[in-house]
């Protein structure tokens, strides 16, 4: 049983550990918030929560876990990060890891100087089955001519936005945005399936507040293109397309929330690949984490995780690439 700690007291970190629970492999044990009375707030729906913090030193130095989640805004993931593997705890931290490849070089570094602990980003949706059957389809096919990935939601904090306030997740302060929030899915998707753009350019709709309500990025491949669409001000339904000559492979309901997978042959024929989804998308990548946690030393887990952590390096880069290209900076950035 791997105990966990969390940082973070939103619907994220509920769903979390609604599938930490789920698996029977991990347990939360403690909880970190900004203030005593919310961290037992929150703690008091857990019945196996025995320690609640408001300072981070105190968190960290808590033996009741070994992991910690990390679902803060993203403007605090690299701090509380560093901390975390300082402390010699193991990190699940919440996409996007950090904003700046130099931090992602120094979060790099402190994992070499405590090789004990693990590292993992919590890019969920790459570790659910649908996306494996849309890896081993890619993998089939001969050429590729281009994909259009489209993961536009309405955000539940724009009416906020609208009314003059200001929600971590429409601040450049807190490293908000449409790409951060969830184009970053869609950047995962496109650098697992392709590997590394030779460009990525991104044209934003930016709002008052500096960061990207929406907006249309451009991978190129050299041979073929991907148009990345996000957006955080309407909600499209248009499913996720991969371009394959004659063939299209179809990703519904969106490129992000893939719960059906379909391949449409050369005479125009449907074929059903996957049409089911676990109820909790977060199972997947928990017991794909766990499975490395509890058997670390596994030649096929130390493959993982280092695939993983290069994954997520290499999403980083290009993140920020598209970011410096909509001249979108933020003031973690030359942190």
């Amino acid at each position: 049983m791997i105990n966990f700690g969390i940082i973070g007291t939103n619907f994220i970190t509920k769903q979390f550990i609604a599938a930490a629970e789920n698996t029977g492999r991990m347990r939360l044990t403690a909880v970190y918030s900004r203030t005593q009375a919310k961290a037992q707030a929150f703690a008091s729906a857990y019945r196996y929560v025995t320690a609640t913090h408001d300072d981070l030193a105190d968190f960290f130095a808590d033996d009741s876990f070994s992991t910690v989640y990390i679902a803060s805004p993203n403007s605090l993931h690299f701090d509380q990060a560093c901390q975390a593997i300082t402390a010699g705890k193991n990190v699940i931290l919440e996409k996007p890891a950090t904003t700046s490849p130099a931090q992602m070089q120094v979060i790099q570094d402190l994992l070499q100087a405590h090789p004990q602990v693990h590292f993992f980003e919590a890019a969920r949706h790459i570790h659910e089955p649908n996306f494996k059957v849309v890896q081993e389809q890619v993998a089939k096919f001969d050429q590729i001519q281009g994909a259009n990935l489209t993961y536009e939601k309405y955000s539940s904090k724009f009416d906020s936005y609208l009314a003059g306030n200001n929600p971590n997740v429409f601040t450049l302060e807190f490293a908000g945005g449409a790409l951060q929030d969830l184009g970053v899915y869609l950047v995962y998707e496109a650098v697992a399936l392709f590997g590394m753009p030779q460009a990525s350019t991104y044209a934003a709709q930016k709002l008052e507040s500096g960061v990207d309500g929406k907006g249309t990025a451009i991978l190129d491949y050299g041979d073929f293109k991907v148009v990345l669409n996000m957006g955080k001000m309407n909600n499209s339904y248009l499913p996720g397309e991969i371009y394959a000559g004659k063939q299209t492979l179809i990703l519904a309901n969106n490129a992000a929330d893939m719960e059906k997978i379909s391949l449409v042959d050369a005479q125009g024929q449907v074929h059903v690949l996957a049409n089911n989804r676990p109820n909790n998308p977060m199972t997947a990548e928990i017991n794909d984490f766990v499975d490395v946690l509890e058997n670390p030393t596994a030649s096929v887990n130390q493959q993982k995780e280092q695939a993983w952590l290069q994954l997520a390096v290499q999403v980083n880069r290009v993140m920020y690439d598209l970011r410096q290209s909509a001249q979108i900076e933020f003031p973690t950035d030359n942190k």
